[in-house]
């Protein structure tokens, strides 16, 4: 793999006005970020058939396009089309993207989530950024495909699904790997998880490619009790039980542990980051022991993450009545578990650690999958480092491992090697999503547009 000079660059000047075309875009993302597409309220299938009807409107025939819906889930549908390849050998590139989006509630937001607002310089909206950025400049790719008469070697499929953000609903990826498999079935995919990376002054650092992800697990801690009048309380009480295991967990921190990926990914760090950060990673690389490296590391919390298993709880529900001794206690653990570490040797773990016989410690099912990180072949890279090249030049490719979770890794998990490419570069904290007034830079937004369009094309062209 070939690396770039290790140097700060400063983002897009001021952004110019909109080309014609950007405007196109931004009214096919406005459309896709406007339709709700939260679980509460929202309608996946809706937006599904939006976007269906602007392929259809760009020349993209019947047999082209499908939109899917789960049976029984009428409103968690998604959408599949295809722009035909003229060579029939070569397997498809397959651009995936979900278009489900995490609750929002006006009265918590600052502007109505759902509701596109540009202002200073940024897109502000449920969704601006996870994953309707990717999702609408996926559809707007084959549109412009089409409009251009672009004529690729490799067929290219586009596959928007639900179901990625929540358990509560069928997850596309999931259903179309079960019941059509044929109609994403690919060389490779390429999927959200690796985006650029700005520092606080708005200058980009460094361009990732995410190739592998963390294993999401939850694990239910849980302790029963007969309970009784609590005017008689006794030192066997359920909250108190669970609240000393939890403790003992949330005190843990699973030991280091390297691999390829995240190896490169701190070397590349190490040339980016200040001379004190650089040392101390470098000193980590080399001993993975070193607490001094360490403690000054595992201050950035998204390195800590990549650095070990974590495991955290989240919920927690106890009691019956006000009046009375617990009879029940249970909370959520969840864990974010490196590849290549088996979720029984985790639970092992958290056993170990709750202490006591009645804190009962079981997996929540279903059990996350578990895949290899694809291969960083010179057919993926190559194309990546000339399209980087001429739209974010002399920015570095560094390789990453997210310790979120996407739908990549039940693409990589079925024999479908997945990469995470995004090319929009966002802010330190992510543009908050998943949390409140989420948002993206309108040139970030732009930029990566371009970046995309130009990468699928070089890859559809191998």
């Amino acid at each position: 793999m070939k690396y770039f000079l290790a140097v700060v660059f400063a983002a897009s000047a001021a952004s110019a006005a909109p080309r014609p075309d950007q405007l196109a875009f931004r009214d096919l993302y406005k459309e896709l970020v406007e339709t709700n597409t939260a679980l509460s309220a929202g309608n996946c299938t809706d937006a599904a058939q939006k976007m269906a009807r602007r392929l259809k409107a760009a020349g993209y025939d019947d047999s082209q396009i499908e939109v899917f819906v789960p049976p029984d889930h009428p409103k968690e549908g998604g959408l599949v089309a295809v722009l035909p390849g003229t060579n029939a050998i070569e397997k498809a590139i397959l651009l995936l993207a979900h278009i489900d989006v995490v609750e929002a509630k006006r009265e918590d937001w600052v502007r109505d989530p759902f509701i596109l607002t540009e202002e200073g310089g940024y897109f502000y909206a449920r969704g601006a950024m996870d994953d309707k950025a990717m999702a609408s400049i996926w559809v707007d790719s084959l549109v412009r495909f089409r409009q251009q008469n672009f004529k690729p070697k490799r067929t290219i499929k586009l596959a928007l699904t639900c179901g990625e953000e929540t358990e509560a609903a069928v997850n596309g990826v999931e259903y179309l790997l079960d019941k059509r498999r044929s109609l994403i079935e690919a060389a490779f995919a390429i999927n959200e998880g690796g985006s650029g990376t700005l520092d606080a002054k708005g200058n980009r650092v460094a361009l990732e490619v995410e190739m592998g992800e963390k294993v999401y697990q939850d694990f239910q801690f849980e302790v029963t009790n007969p309970g009784g009048h609590s005017s008689q309380p006794v030192r066997d009480n359920a909250i108190y039980r669970l609240a000393a295991a939890l403790n003992r967990v949330g005190a843990y921190e699973f030991p280091v542990a390297l691999s390829d990926t995240t190896r490169a990914y701190f070397n590349q760090m190490a040339l980016i980051k200040d001379a004190d950060t650089g040392r101390a990673i470098k000193a980590l690389l080399a001993n993975p022991k070193d607490t001094a490296a360490l403690a000054e590391i595992a201050k950035d919390k998204a390195w800590n993450s990549m650095l070990r298993t974590t495991c955290v709880a989240t919920i927690v529900e106890a009691g019956h009545a006000v009046n009375a001794l617990p009879q029940r206690a249970r909370a959520n653990v969840n864990c974010r578990i490196l590849p290549g570490s088996p979720v029984d040797d985790v639970l092992t773990m958290l056993t170990k650690l709750a202490g006591d016989p009645e804190v009962k410690v079981t997996v929540v099912e279903p059990r996350s999958v578990t895949s290899p990180p694809p291969p960083l072949t010179p057919q993926i890279m190559k194309p990546l480092e000339e399209t980087a090249a001429e739209i974010y030049p002399g920015v570095p490719i560094v390789p990453t491992m997210i310790t979120a979770a996407t739908d990549g890794a039940k693409l990589n998990a079925a024999g479908i090697p997945t990469y995470g490419i995004e090319g929009i570069f966002v802010d330190p904290d992510l543009g908050n999503i998943h949390g409140l007034n989420e948002r993206v830079r309108v040139q970030s937004l732009y930029d990566g547009r371009d970046f995309l369009y130009k990468l699928v094309q070089r890859y559809a062209m191998q």
